[in-house]
């Protein structure tokens, strides 16, 4: 009788044993789990990453060399007005709404950067403040754009806009944490040197409008366009990482249509208040190529923008928003050559040294990409080599409760209970 309640407390005791073990094993693995969200492996970039920031880039590059050369092809043809310039880079978002449409309103837990940690959402005052601030912001810019491609030729204007990575780098380091490395100080010093070339080039060949005090102006405006431009890009990370936590091609979709929404309101206040919306019709009725061609250029000018801006805010979720400033800047070698074939505009020694300073200052940035990425790369690789699978001595000679074996656990027990 003392032998069958012997085994039967063994038996017991045994399965009191497993049970603790296989909880320890489980908990063991759970932590494994939460440890093993490390960034390295969380930024592993796999095709279908590559995939999205070439379809982003490739918005970027067409949107926006499209949209400059039919706003210089508005200004050329009889297109005065520097309200409705700036209007067309925002007022196209309505092309967008459809989405909201056919698309269910609500985020996965998949985000674009997995290292954001879910948290209450922020309440809608606090929503609406960066969607105004932005819009608003956004809005200046626009006009700035408008005024400085009115008084400067296609080439010179987009040389110019290469000092926007300056300032983006700028903002970026005080409000995005950004690095800076040897490679990227040369980029910014030369593309720096090149905008400031075409300050002292007053090309007296070009149309009256585009000489002397007015290339001044043109110039001065496109500078304070280009300083706009990085702060939104930078603001907009800041905002999307930090105060709305959403990372989502829906945060995309929301910040592209609620900003160019703000900023189309606040340049229409504009526009009627400047009383340019009185010259509009003889404006359209006094075009070179037409009415239609009028309207055209301005909605497919719009469209580009859009497609613009979707490409910029996806760049930066998938990225950075100093890389999204760069994909826009390396539209710079494209527009002066489409300017040239389109709109005769001359390339003289002075831009071209400009494009060149330009160009390689935009590859130096490059070749820091990629050696920032290969040296996640092979971070990633060393961390996964390092998460080996435990051995099966170490397995055997580990014990389930604190390091006690089994057979010590049951030795101990009957020890207690003999005596």
């Amino acid at each position: 009788m003392y032998r069958a309640q012997l085994f039967s407390t063994d038996v017991c005791i045994i399965s009191l044993f497993l049970s603790v073990q296989e909880a320890n094993e489980a908990n063991t693995h759970v932590s494994t789990n939460l440890s093993n969200q490390s960034p390295i492996h969380t930024q592993a970039r796999d095709h279908r990453w590559w995939i999205r920031v070439s379809v982003y880039a490739i918005f970027v590059l067409c949107g926006e060399s499209v949209a400059t050369l039919l706003g210089r092809l508005y200004y050329d043809k009889g297109g005065n007005s520097k309200w409705m310039a700036a209007l067309v880079q925002i007022a196209g978002f309505p092309i967008l709404l459809p989405y909201y449409g056919i698309s269910p309103r609500k985020d996965n837990n998949h985000t674009t950067n997995s290292n954001i940690v879910l948290a209450k959402p922020p309440s809608a005052l606090t929503i609406s403040s960066v969607y105004i601030s932005l819009g608003l912001l956004n809005g200046a810019v626009c006009l700035f754009h408008s005024i400085g491609l009115f008084h400067l030729p296609v080439s010179t204007y987009s040389l110019i806009c290469a000092t926007q990575l300056s300032f983006s780098a700028f903002f970026s380091f005080f409000l995005n944490s950004q690095k800076f490395t040897p490679y990227i100080v040369n980029s910014l010093v030369l593309l720096t040197i090149s905008s400031v070339l075409l300050l002292f080039q007053a090309d007296l060949s070009e149309p009256s409008k585009v000489s002397g005090r007015k290339y001044v102006v043109g110039f001065i405006f496109t500078i304070f366009a280009s300083a706009g431009y990085g702060l939104v890009l930078s603001l907009t990370q800041f905002s999307l990482q930090k105060v709305l936590k959403r990372e989502t091609f829906s945060a995309i979709m929301d910040m592209t249509v609620y900003q160019s929404l703000v900023a189309t309101l606040a340049t229409l206040v504009g526009l009627f208040t400047s009383g340019d919306w009185k010259v509009l019709k003889k404006e359209m009725e006094g075009f070179d190529l037409g009415k239609v061609s009028y309207v055209m250029t301005l909605t497919w000018a719009a469209i580009s923008w859009q497609l613009c801006n979707i490409g910029a805010v996806g760049l930066i979720l998938e990225v950075s928003s100093l890389f999204s400033n760069v994909i826009s800047v390396l539209s710079l070698p494209v527009v002066p050559v489409l300017a040239v074939i389109f709109f005769h505009d001359r390339i003289d020694g002075v831009k071209v040294i400009a494009l060149v300073l330009a160009i390689w200052g935009l590859m130096s940035y490059i070749y820091q990409h990629y050696l920032e990425s290969k040296k996640s790369k092979n971070e990633n690789e060393g961390y996964c080599n390092e998460r080996t699978a435990p051995s099966m001595e170490e397995t055997s000679s580990s014990g389930g409760l604190d390091g006690v074996s089994l057979v010590e656990f049951e030795t101990s027990f009957f020890k207690e209970v003999e005596s």
